[in-house]
């Protein structure tokens, strides 16, 4: 009998978690956040390792998020964006931020273990990244489309 691949083992190892807390499907977290990556990792600790993994995805969104808000020391590639932003969208993006602050800060609470409240974090983690990627697409679709206009305007407005 062939060994099972790691990938299939993390997937039967987190179908035992799934049924005991109500976790998101597997395919849908690991689309979301590259939980399989996890299969790499030996661990006791599997639902610590899920839910760091995507801490990390929102970590590093966060990140982007407070850059465009805040810019100082910001690659280049984000002042169109940046100037492009209307009141709503900043707006938009800031309650993103707040949302997002909160779960980093939730994150952070889980210094002590508990499976359970791993467990919490991340059902509450994937529940909110489905809502905050639909209003994130909208803005940077919102933002591509003024920035696409901008540079139709400024290559028809150039004689040579």
């Amino acid at each position: 009998m062939a060994e099972k691949s790691k990938l299939a083992k993390l997937k039967e190892d987190y179908s035992k978690l799934q049924k005991k807390y109500g976790l998101p499907d597997f395919d849908k977290l690991n689309e979301d956040f590259g939980i399989e990556k996890t299969a790499q990792t030996e661990t006791d600790f599997l639902i610590k390792e899920i839910r760091e993994s995507i801490g990390e995805t929102l970590e590093n969104f966060l990140r982007f998020v407070e850059a465009i808000l805040n810019p100082v020391n910001v690659p280049m590639f984000l002042f169109p964006i940046i100037k492009s932003l209307n009141t709503e969208e900043k707006n938009k993006l800031s309650e993103i931020y707040k949302k997002l602050s909160k779960l980093e800060i939730d994150a952070l609470k889980l210094i002590n273990y508990s499976e359970k409240k791993e467990a919490e974090f991340i059902k509450n983690s994937y529940a909110l990244w489905q809502e905050i990627k639909k209003d994130f697409v909208k803005i940077i679709e919102g933002v591509e489309k003024k920035i696409e206009i901008k540079s139709e305007k400024s290559e028809r407005g150039y004689f040579g």
